[in-house]
């Protein structure tokens, strides 16, 4: 039994994690019993990760993979190709169509996506932008920034001509 969080304490201390937020208390409330097809999450390294799906008997053209900003959408449509007069005893192998969706954080992209033996490998970098990595801010002393004022006033005023 889950129970709600409440997440306004963070919210009113916080700028701009209004996505995350909406994400937990989404999450938190959707139940997933369908767990299918199964997937592995692996961590690469701090930016690298892969998401690794088994998804045999299915082939490339029957699966689409779509990157949106923040979203990853992984479907799959088995084509019926299972002859209608064929004698089956069992049938195990499941080919029914599935969509699997997995939430990105910013500025994290595909690299690839590779299918081979049954499973659908697709590796994720995160790459920041140089503008939003962090940056050193010198500090300057109170008597610099008075001397600059001082000197970009002193351009602006009108000079007085000499009289001769």
């Amino acid at each position: 039994m889950r129970s709600a969080i409440d997440l306004t304490p963070y919210r009113r201390s916080t700028v701009g994690f209004d996505r995350l937020f909406d994400f937990l208390e989404n999450s938190a409330r959707a139940d997933q019993p369908d767990n299918y097809p199964p997937f592995d999450l692996e961590r690469l390294s701090d930016d690298r990760y892969r998401i690794t799906l088994a998804v045999a008997g299915f082939k490339r053209d029957e699966i689409d993979i779509t990157a949106r900003q923040n979203l990853l959408v992984i479907t799959g449509r088995k084509a019926d190709s299972r002859g209608k007069d064929a004698n089956y005893l069992h049938m195990g192998i499941a080919t029914r169509a599935f969509e699997r969706r997995f939430e990105l954080a910013d500025f994290v992209r595909v690299e690839l996506a590779d299918l081979q033996d049954g499973l659908l490998t697709i590796e994720l970098v995160r790459e920041i932008p140089e503008a939003m990595k962090p940056r050193k801010i010198e500090i300057s002393s109170g008597a610099s920034v008075e001397t600059k004022a001082k000197s970009e006033k002193a351009a602006q005023e009108p000079q007085a001509e000499e009289v001769a």
